[in-house]
């Protein structure tokens, strides 16, 4: 059964949880509510309840179970994507270190991928991540699964909503060239920051990078993301390692 927990303050980000293992959610809520900038506004025990709740409570941010009973995290992940009504960034939590999972939550549209054994430091800081547009990949997995992703999917328009990373770029150069006209679009500092966005870099960490303030960055990013025709920074990191702008090794 879901709990919906009101609100009782104004808060920048408000998240909903979804496991199927009550312990589980109270702990992750008491963490995130550890913190004034954080309310958790809701929780489900399933994927449907989560599309439902999603739409209900419009979170900003889904903190998304995969395996669940009735349906599971990354079939409501998919769902909850692609309502235009819902805003929220899903962020994956699970238990298995598993780059298939990693792959399918990327397909799903997810905008973060976490393992439950990290850290409250770093649960609280992908939450805020998300809630500030950024992406979020376990480390531990990233590089190698977001390659292979690149590879078995077909590129970032399978990553995503369709036609995602077609738009102006056209389609992937078969030889894994940059696209020519897609990129021409962009101006040298764009071009500069997606290549960071694909490293996996933070706003914050590529304003430290390339001496720049936060929100320069994220114009940046925003205007390379819309030339593109790109959803978000998880469709970013494909594309720039579809079209070669950083080694898959």
């Amino acid at each position: 059964m879901s709990a919906v927990v009101p609100t009782t303050q104004e808060a920048p980000v408000r998240v909903l949880l979804v496991d199927d293992q009550a312990l589980l959610r109270a702990g992750i809520g008491t963490i995130l509510d550890s913190r004034r900038e954080i309310t958790v506004v809701g929780e489900a025990g399933t994927g449907r309840e989560a599309v439902e709740l999603a739409r209900t409570l419009q979170p900003d941010v889904i903190c998304m179970d995969v395996q669940m009973p009735d349906m599971d995290g990354l079939e409501a992940t998919r769902l909850v994507v692609a309502d235009p009504t819902v805003r929220a960034a899903v962020l994956i939590l699970t238990t298995f270190n598993r780059e298939d999972y990693l792959v399918q939550a990327l397909l799903a549209g997810a905008a973060g991928f976490l393992l439950k054994n990290s850290r409250p430091e770093q649960l609280i800081d992908a939450v805020l991540s998300l809630a500030a547009g950024d992406a979020l990949l376990a480390p531990e997995v990233t590089r190698a699964v977001i390659a292979r992703a690149v590879g078995a999917a077909g590129g970032p328009a399978a990553v995503g909503a369709p036609g995602a990373g077609r738009g102006p770029a056209g389609p992937p150069d078969p030889s894994g060239a940059p696209g020519p006209l897609g990129l021409s679009l962009l101006t040298e500092r764009e071009l500069e920051v997606l290549r960071l966005v694909a490293r996996g870099l933070s706003n914050d960490e590529i304003a430290a990078e390339l001496v720049l303030g936060r929100a320069t960055v994220k114009t940046h990013v925003s205007n390379l993301l819309m030339k593109l025709a790109l959803r978000d920074r998880v469709q970013a990191v494909v594309y720039a390692f579809e079209h070669g702008l950083v080694g898959r090794g």
